[in-house]
């Protein structure tokens, strides 16, 4: 017994995601072992600990607190001040306590071992059952409507836990203690199985709905099944003609399908698994992991991943979906219950309405399924009661340079908070994000808070789901911003949201340049402190509004002429004329947070048709043709290549007079374009690219086939020019592209298999790239290199600038958050907040 002079008191302050994650028990554990005394409780800002005993005894609570931690908390800081009064005679876990909300939520969390063999062991009260889950596993974003996390602030009100499931909510030493979503057969929600008619199906003779939904699957149905972030849609993975269907009703013809397997085991059959990539599959997080295609792998219906080597695989992450996959024999597609494009299905009767097969007519020979809107996809339906609060895709990573790199951050990531300790004392800023990809983020009190991926916000449906999600992530963190941070672009429809909601709120509006905000959104994920030396930031992507007109040089080919501009829809825009700026999607930056300096950039090259060049690739082809050689030379000189023969027959003279007459055809000095016109020359999505990236992802995916042989390389470099009324040595460089164009000509005038000349393209681009940013830090003094942009999540992109600047230069790559659009509101943030703390002197 420790003497009563030695006793003392410390107030113990544990932020971060502490809540909903068993922390308490594991407080109160600790706490007992020990032999201390007093309380542990959850508030606003996040655990309270009130401990009482020997200092050297309150100092082995403090280590074991980060080191025991439980499986998903994630402790930001630990804070601790003296505590006087007399110390109780107990340890005991209190109420919640009230106050501003600063705490965090834990993203869900797939099923942990413990709750799986719960659902495994037949004498188990929660044999079979679907919603079983523990403080470890289990829903928490996708059913809370308000924080503190409580029982009654989730979905899971409408259910009266029994004695039973009481008892161990009750009750500290079970793991149970506090999951607000626990429940069992008798008091939770429950399963049931109906057709496309609303009519309950009968099992016949299968144990249960997860076992009947099983025989439907493997008997060729497509079965719509509601899941812990939304609705999916499943089918046998290795029926063509399930498959077929499926894609045929989703309007989805050639973006690849995610799969499902029973265990690693199932996926090693068909892919080849790295030891980073089972750690991902078997997390917590549990998401979709882009994995290189087995050649000797069983086979699989051909419209799975149309054009890829690569598969989009996940395990089983709620107890509903290990128990479906331990009656399936293969991999099932399981992919968003939706329209493409479209936010996927949460409610019941949502489901019923928009996934439902029943009176769908047959489609006329020739028609397409998008001409049939009331077609949908689902022959049966397994539903429950449990509401879907906030919906949630499934996240998608891929391994590239050595880390596993987030490329759609939704299910198990979001909405944990990235720590921002050095913009403490910055306003609170509301960030919009981008028209594409779109996320957005809240940052206040040194964190940031950003939203799952929604969508993008060209549909009305996403741009509805946006909104949504917006007012209730607002309800709850409590949130108020000082501050709208908007993209640059005065059309985009987060633009224009964010500008009614500062006018209505009576709020300043910051705009920040699309791609000064990739390159900060990396810098903010490594840390990189507020007030450091700037970085050259390289992004590369399709299209984001550049800075001023004065900063955009002259097209390179003298067959054109800079005319009128339009907005990336294809447009005459208004805001557009008025502001005089450049569309950008190549650029390289000397950034710091608060500021940035092109200093680099891909030669501009015009957009024939606007937005219908994003769709259509030969308008790409076509213009980087014209602006490296003019048309007549391209075809006086290769006029036999068959690609060029088919070009021809495209309407040619009108997009030559668009281009010369600089209407509907903006300049751009787009990578993602350079992409879809190399993609073109090699036949790829030539007349239409049916979702947004598909000719550069299959293109990636061409040359990863020869990845490993000796294909060559072209010896020739990009051509650097200058700016337009400027020396050589003045303004921004511009990399152009007439040597590339003439290699990529040569090998297909000789019948270089396409293969080859997409190998050897991504080597030039991934010289070109490395090449210019070496010159250009060594130039500016700068030691890191920010790589961003979603032409970034190219792995072989990434590697090869990696690989080429690593000894060189600390080189900086998004993974926690994507290189694409979903991070942008990310770098509105931070930039937006750096700019509103003084700098201080370097």
């Amino acid at each position: 017994m420790a003497d009563a002079d030695d006793i003392k008191g410390i107030s113990v302050r544990v932020r971060g995601l502490v809540q909903g994650v068993g922390f308490r028990p594991h407080v109160w554990r600790i706490a007992r072992e020990l032999g201390l005394t007093g309380d542990v409780l959850n508030d606003a800002e996040g655990v309270l600990i009130r401990a009482f005993g020997p200092r050297a005894t309150l100092d082995a609570l403090l280590a074991a607190l980060a080191d025991r931690a439980p499986p998903l908390a994630r402790i930001e800081r630990i804070e601790t001040a003296p505590l006087n009064g007399p110390a109780p005679n107990t340890f005991r876990i209190v109420e919640s306590g009230a106050g501003d909300v600063t705490t965090g939520i834990v993203p869900d969390a797939a099923t942990c071992p413990a709750c799986l063999a719960d659902i495994r062991d037949s004498e188990n009260r929660r044999y079979r059952y679907a919603f079983t889950n523990c403080t470890h596993c289990g829903p928490r974003l996708s059913i809370v409507r308000a924080i503190p996390y409580d029982r009654a602030t989730t979905s899971m009100a409408a259910f009266e836990m029994c004695p039973a499931c009481r008892a161990e909510y009750d009750n500290p030493a079970d793991r149970r203690f506090h999951a607000q979503p626990n429940a069992c057969p008798v008091c939770g929600p429950r399963l049931w199985l109906e057709g496309a008619d609303g009519a309950t199906l009968p099992l016949r003779g299968a144990r249960d709905e997860i076992d009947a939904t099983a025989r439907l699957i493997r008997d060729g149905a497509i079965v719509a099944i509601k899941g812990i972030g939304g609705f999916h849609l499943a089918c046998d993975a290795a029926n063509e003609d399930a498959v077929a269907r499926l894609r045929a009703e989703k309007r989805r013809s050639g973006k690849p399908l995610a799969l499902m397997a029973r265990d690693i085991a199932m996926v090693e059959r068909y892919a080849h698994i790295a030891p980073p990539e089972s750690a991902a599959l078997e997390s917590s997080t549990a998401p979709i992991v882009l994995l290189s295609r087995r050649a000797d792998a069983p086979p699989l219906a051909s419209g799975i991943a149309p054009g890829q080597t690569t598969l989009g695989f996940m395990l089983p992450y709620t107890p509903l979906h290990h128990l479906l996959m331990e009656g399936l024999p293969g991999p099932i597609v399981l992919t968003s219950g939706n329209v493409s494009d479209e936010p996927q299905c949460t409610a019941n009767d949502e489901a019923r309405e928009r996934l439902s097969g029943m009176d769908r007519p047959a489609i006329p020979d020739g028609k397409p399924a998008s001409a049939f809107p009331e077609i949908a996809m689902a022959d049966a339906f397994l539903m429950h009661a449990r509401d879907i609060v906030n919906r949630l895709d499934d996240s998608v990573v891929r391994l590239a340079a050595g880390r596993v790199r987030t490329i759609r951050r939704a299910r198990g990531l979001a909405p944990a908070p990235l720590s921002l300790p050095l913009f403490q004392g910055a306003p609170a800023v509301l960030a919009m994000g981008a028209e594409l990809k779109s996320t957005f983020c809240l940052a206040s009190s040194g964190r940031a808070i950003v939203s799952q991926h929604i969508g993008d916000l060209e549909d009305a449906a996403t741009h509805a789901d946006y909104r949504a999600n917006l007012a209730l992530f607002e309800r709850l963190f409590r949130f108020t911003p000082d501050v709208v941070a908007v993209d640059a672009h005065p059309d985009y429809h987060a633009t224009r949201l964010g500008e009614a909601l500062a006018a209505e709120r009576g709020l300043p509006v910051a705009r920040v340049l699309h791609h000064h905000a990739h390159v900060a959104a990396v810098m903010a994920e490594h840390g990189v402190p507020l007030d450091a030396p700037p970085v050259l930031g390289i992004a590369l992507d399709g299209l984001g509004m550049g800075d001023a007109v004065s900063d955009q040089p002259a097209l390179e080919s003298p067959h054109l002429s800079a005319g009128k501009s339009i907005d990336n829809k294809g447009e005459r825009s208004d805001a557009f004329q008025r502001t005089h700026r450049p569309l950008w999607g190549g650029e390289f930056l000397v950034a710091d947070y608060r500021a940035c300096r092109r200093v680099a950039s891909f030669a501009p090259v015009p957009l024939i048709g606007g937005a219908k060049a994003m769709r259509e690739p030969w308008r790409n082809l076509l213009a980087h043709l014209h602006v490296a050689f003019g048309w007549d030379e391209a075809t006086a000189n290769f006029g036999d290549i068959p690609i060029l023969r088919r070009l021809t027959a495209k309407p040619v003279a009108p997009a030559l007079q668009m281009m010369a007459r600089g209407v509907n055809a903006p300049p751009a000095s787009s990578a993602g374009r350079l992409f879809d016109a190399v993609a073109a020359a090699l036949g790829i999505c030539f007349d239409e690219a049916t979702y947004e990236g598909q000719a550069a992802v299959e293109l990636e995916a061409l040359a990863a086939s020869v990845c490993g042989q000796d294909f060559g390389h072209w010896p020739i470099a990009a051509r650097k020019l200058p700016s337009r009324g400027m020396g050589e040595d003045d303004g921004p460089i511009r990399l152009g592209w007439g040597e590339l164009w003439q290699a990529v000509l040569d090998d297909l005038a000789r019948d270089a298999p396409p293969a080859i000349i997409a190998a050897r393209f991504h080597v030039f681009l991934a010289d070109t790239v490395a090449d210019t940013a070496r010159s250009l830090a060594r130039r500016e003094g700068l030691a890191r290199v920010v790589l961003c942009g979603g032409v970034f999540h190219n792995r072989l992109l990434l590697e090869g600038v990696i690989e080429r600047l690593a000894g060189d230069f600390e080189v900086l790559a998004p993974a926690l958050f994507p290189a694409g659009d979903g991070a942008i509101s990310l770098g509105q943030a931070v930039i937006t907040a750096a700019r509103a703390i003084p700098a201080s002197p370097r």
